[in-house]
This record gives structure tokens, C-alpha cells and sequence, in this order.
């Protein structure tokens, strides 16, 4: 009996030194502290818990007790001051001026409500008058581009492509532009549609504008002959009063470069387009009087001796 008492207590104490070991092995803070901090938790814990079940009794409920619910209590507003004029209705005033409202919502808003831009422009207003007025919002046709230059239509031709599924129809428009003080352009543009067409040929007409050089009775200084492809052009100075004298593109090319007396002949090819690009290949060989004096070194008056 004695020896099965010693090794019972043995066998606990072992069994507690080894699960002290262990949770001193396995803990990352010392067994005693561990054990305050798990006590300091559990006594906040429950501290709590009594504060939630037992409410303070700073708190005065006395007032509630004495109130029914069901009770209806008159309402005493105070008395106005002496001398006290109450304000107008909203509806009494009068209407607000148009001026009014745009200075209101250009103060709200900034200066783009008031009508006028910071720029000073004036700025679309999106209501009924600027709509019925100006067509504002609607699909208006856009303005051509107020550039100084005029266009005139040579020619509008139909064109096919021959592709894999068959043929593409599209217009090809033959257009100059020229603003009558000089200069002048022809360009090119091919597209589904006519309006289109013209459109993109008069964008390239103004990215090949030259300068056409004119004397006092706006002709030309001297004769002077271009060709492009198979079209010959010729074209002759002429004495004030005698107009242009020219027929097709090389008519309309001398009218939009602001040319009053010409003589202009086609020689070779009827195509309006060559011909057209032929007068500019004529006049770009031209020069004027003072030109030549200078790359010669002499004055004007000594070219005509």
C-alpha cells in the first residue's frame, strides 16, 4: 500500500513538473504573467458585465414618471417683439428680371451662365428662344470655313474599283479655291458620296496654295507655257480691258486667283484635272520684274535697254 502511494504521488508530481515544462516551453511570455494578465482580463470582463446589468443612477428619469403620453399639451408660441413686420410671401414679390436670374446663377455659377464666356463669346444657352432663333441642337448643316477663300466645283466624276467582291462605286470632285488677290489652289478628293467628296478635295486644294504673280492691271508679267501628263496650257498677258480669255479648268483656275486680263489656250488633253494642274505649273513659272533684277544684280530699268 505504501509503495502504491509513493508511486501515485511520484506520478503527479511528475505529470505536473512536465506540464509546467511544456507550457514554458510553448509560451512566448513567463507562466506568472501570464497568469496576472488572464486574471486582470476576467476581472475587466466581469466588471463590465455588472456595469451593463446594474445601469448608473446619475441619471434623472424622474421627469418621465410624472408625463402621460396620452395627454394633449396645448402649444403657447412666444409673443412677437414690438415693432415686428412679418416678411412678404414667396408669391407676393415681384418676378425676377431676366438680368436678375443670369446675375444669380452667374454668382451661384461662375461667368458661363451669364451668357458670355470668359473670353468674352458669347456661349449657347440651351432653351427654347436660342433654339428656335439659331437652330442651336438640331442637324443643321455645318458652316464652310470662313478663310478668305472661294471654292468652285471643276468636275465631279464617278468612279469604280475593281476588289475581289466586286466593284466599289465612289465620286471623285476636281475643286479650286482661291481667295482673287493672288493666290490659288486645285485639289483632289475622292469619297461614297458627292458632298464628301467636295469637302475633302477643298481641303486639299487649300494645302496646295501658290501665289500667282500679278501686275497693276492684274494679268500676268509674261507669257509663260506648263504641261502636266498629256495637257499643254498657254497662257499670254493681255492689255486692261480684254478679260479672261480662256476656256474649261484654265478659265476657273485665272477667276479664283483674282486674274482680270488673260490669254489662256489648251493645248493636247481635254482632262480637267491635268489642265487645271498644268495652269499651276505655268504660273509657277513666272516671275516678276523685280525678281529678275535682283538675281541679275542690275536695276528694273536697265532690263528693257
Amino acid at each position: 500500500m505504501a509503495s502504491l502511494t509513493s508511486s501515485l504521488s511520484s506520478l503527479s508530481l511528475h505529470s505536473h513538473t512536465s506540464s509546467a515544462a511544456s507550457s514554458s516551453r510553448f509560451s512566448l511570455l513567463p507562466a506568472s504573467k501570464f497568469t496576472f494578465s488572464l486574471a486582470a482580463a476576467r476581472s475587466r470582463t466581469l466588471t463590465l458585465a455588472v456595469a451593463k446589468a446594474n445601469p448608473s443612477d446619475d441619471i434623472d428619469t424622474s421627469f418621465f414618471d410624472n408625463v402621460n403620453p396620452e395627454e394633449e399639451v396645448p402649444f403657447n408660441p412666444p409673443e412677437p417683439p414690438e415693432g415686428f413686420v412679418a416678411p412678404p410671401s414667396f408669391d407676393e414679390g415681384p418676378m425676377e428680371t431676366e438680368d436678375e436670374i443670369a446675375a444669380a446663377y452667374e454668382e451661384l455659377y461662375g461667368p458661363a451662365y451669364s451668357g458670355v464666356s470668359v473670353l468674352g463669346n458669347d456661349i449657347y444657352v440651351m432653351d427654347s428662344k436660342i433654339k428656335r432663333d439659331t437652330g442651336f441642337g438640331s442637324k443643321a448643316k455645318k458652316e464652310k470655313v470662313k478663310d478668305g477663300f472661294e471654292e468652285r466645283v471643276v468636275q465631279v466624276r464617278r468612279v469604280t474599283k475593281v476588289v475581289k467582291g466586286g466593284k466599289q462605286l465612289r465620286f471623285r470632285a476636281v475643286v479650286v479655291v482661291g481667295d482673287k488677290k493672288g493666290q490659288v489652289g486645285v485639289g483632289v478628293g475622292k469619297a461614297k458620296e458627292v458632298i464628301a467628296a467636295v469637302q475633302k478635295s477643298a481641303v486639299n486644294a487649300r494645302r496646295n496654295i501658290i501665289t500667282v504673280p500679278l501686275t497693276k492691271y492684274l494679268t500676268f508679267p509674261h507669257r509663260a507655257d506648263g504641261d502636266y501628263g498629256a495637257a499643254k496650257v498657254m497662257l499670254r498677258p493681255a492689255s486692261p480691258g480684254t478679260g479672261v480669255i480662256a476656256g474649261g479648268a484654265v478659265r476657273i483656275v485665272l477667276e479664283m486667283a483674282g486674274v482680270e486680263n488673260a490669254l489662256g489656250k489648251q493645248l493636247g488633253s481635254n482632262n480637267a484635272l491635268n489642265n487645271a494642274r498644268a495652269t499651276v505649273t505655268a504660273v509657277l513659272k513666272m516671275k516678276q520684274f523685280r525678281e529678275v533684277a535682283e538675281e541679275r544684280g542690275i536695276p528694273m530699268e536697265e532690263l528693257w535697254k
